[in-house]
């Protein structure tokens, strides 16, 4: 396992509370999950407070778009880098992931603390 003070901090930001623990469960290994939030108004508090190095964001929030979300977060002074993730298909999603500031997209499915790694790395 690897050393806490060094691993990278994430929130995870989800309206659905079963996947935000599934996520949680299955990164805190590799990263320290700061905090959990369940829509965009929490998670743009969050990470203004909380200043988190990573946000791994649904696409679908229920009061706002992700991809605006992913907007307004690198828009912040030192900004997270972003990870997109949804169930939807990602062919969908491909015209929206091409115009966006996050770093890159993880359908929900398969979701590990490596493939977020991946992404980020």
């Amino acid at each position: 396992m690897c050393d806490r003070s060094h691993m990278q901090t994430l929130l995870i930001v989800d309206d659905h509370p079963t996947f935000r623990a599934v996520a949680r469960e299955a990164l805190e290994g590799r990263f320290a999950v700061v905090a959990e939030a369940a829509d965009a108004a929490e998670a743009l508090a969050l990470a203004r407070e909380l200043r988190p190095e990573l946000v791994l964001l649904d696409v679908q929030l229920p009061d706002a778009d992700g991809f605006l979300v992913a907007e307004a977060l690198a828009a912040q002074d030192d900004p997270p880098v972003v990870v997109l993730t949804s169930s939807r298909d990602p062919r969908e999603l491909e015209p929206l992931l091409d115009g966006s500031p996050a770093r890159g997209f993880i359908a929900k499915e398969l979701l590990s603390a490596e493939t977020l790694a991946s992404v980020v790395t």
